[in-house]
């Protein structure tokens, strides 16, 4: 099993839901960078559980404290390491969950990867928890992007049947990145906050989930980052995005829709705007080629409901080797779209900080 994602900013994450401790190892960060940790408390808090009747009522505090690689201020171009201690966590809620399987989550998968020797206590090391450490580690890389220019933001474009407007292809500024940052459910279209809402609350009141669709967009990058074929913009960042719990699809730009269009309609068309090269639309998401051209990197993911539900299921016991029914109980959290924004925004930023340090060691 490898842990470790990245070439040139490798990101390690460890640990399991109702472990010690979970962390993350951020190896390859530039020396003498200055970091906010109090910004990065800020965008951990906004993935916590237990803010809302939305979200899981489990609380955890998810302080870190950073081992190593910080000195004086400043990153000190050795790895640094990380560590959030787990608290609040009931592993007696997942007894019957080491031989009973949850329809839709890896507790079969796992179980056959690792012999039965997986720790299966709040998912183990499968569990949105280790989205935390993700987020650590997202939230140190933006503060290096930022200062080349680069801003990450992100908005929920779908939950269940509710749609917001969509970013602008061309661009969006800083300040309206940042103003969805203090939003319980970031939208861009406030009215539709409440019927989001709704949605939600309907689905908890079922013993049901409901899943959704995260918009993200990435401003400020020069052209010519990145590769073709294996290495290419894309493949890190739907690489990256796939390491995140409940993300079951991407698409860049235009995406799926494009497969509808012709080319006259699909092609972004070049200009010049002074000096700078800009394309008149950007239904390619930003790149060509698996390399940036200079526009906004604009991309979706969709995430399914969450798995773990309160509702009668099917499914099989493994000691018994027989059909069986589970009622899941513990706390989960009927929708984890607004907990995963920024999580999404953290794993774009250590992807794009990984393709930024090492096309800058090619050129």
């Amino acid at each position: 099993m490898n842990n470790t994602f990245g070439r040139s900013a490798a990101l390690t994450i460890f640990g399991e839901s109702h472990g010690v401790s979970i962390g993350a190892v951020l190896d390859g960060l530039p020396a003498g960078e200055a970091i906010d940790w109090d910004a990065v408390r800020t965008e951990i808090a906004r993935r916590a559980p237990g803010r809302n009747a939305m979200s899981t009522a489990r609380s955890e505090a998810d302080a870190f404290e950073v081992q190593s690689g910080f000195f004086n201020g400043y990153t000190t171009g050795t790895p640094l390491c990380a560590v959030i201690r787990n608290g609040d966590h009931r592993s007696k809620d997942y007894d019957q969950l080491r031989h009973i399987m949850r329809p839709g989550h890896a507790d079969y998968s796992g179980k056959i990867r690792y012999g039965g020797y997986n720790d299966f206590r709040g998912g183990g090391h499968f569990s949105g928890r280790l989205t935390a450490p993700l987020v650590f580690a997202g939230a140190v890389a933006s503060q290096i992007l930022k200062r080349r220019g680069v801003a990450v933001g992100a908005h929920i474009l779908q939950i269940g049947s509710v749609r917001d407007a969509s970013f602008h292809p061309l661009g969006e500024d800083e300040a309206l990145f940042e103003s969805l940052k203090q939003e319980t459910l970031p939208v861009l279209d406030k009215t539709k906050q409440s019927e989001m809402e709704g949605e939600i609350m309907a689905a908890k009141g079922d013993l049901d989930s409901v899943g959704g669709v995260i918009e993200c967009m990435i401003t400020g990058l020069p052209a010519g980052l990145g590769n073709p074929f294996f290495d290419s913009v894309e493949s890190a960042l739907s690489h990256m995005m796939f390491s995140v719990p409940a993300v079951k699809g991407i698409e860049f730009g235009d995406g799926f829709a494009l497969a509808s269009m012709r080319g006259s309609g699909a092609n972004d068309a070049f200009y010049y705007d002074g000096a700078a090269v800009r394309t008149k639309t950007n239904r390619n998401g930003g790149i060509n080629g698996g390399i940036t051209n200079g526009m906004p990197v604009l991309f979706r993911v969709a995430v399914k409901p969450t798995p773990s539900i309160s509702r009668l299921q099917e499914t099989i016991d493994t000691d018994t080797q027989e059909n069986c029914t589970l009622e899941i109980k513990g706390r989960h959290d009927p929708c984890i779209v607004q907990r995963a924004v920024p999580v999404v925004e953290a794993a774009a930023s250590w992807a794009i900080l990984d393709v930024w340090l090492s096309t800058e060691k090619r050129m």
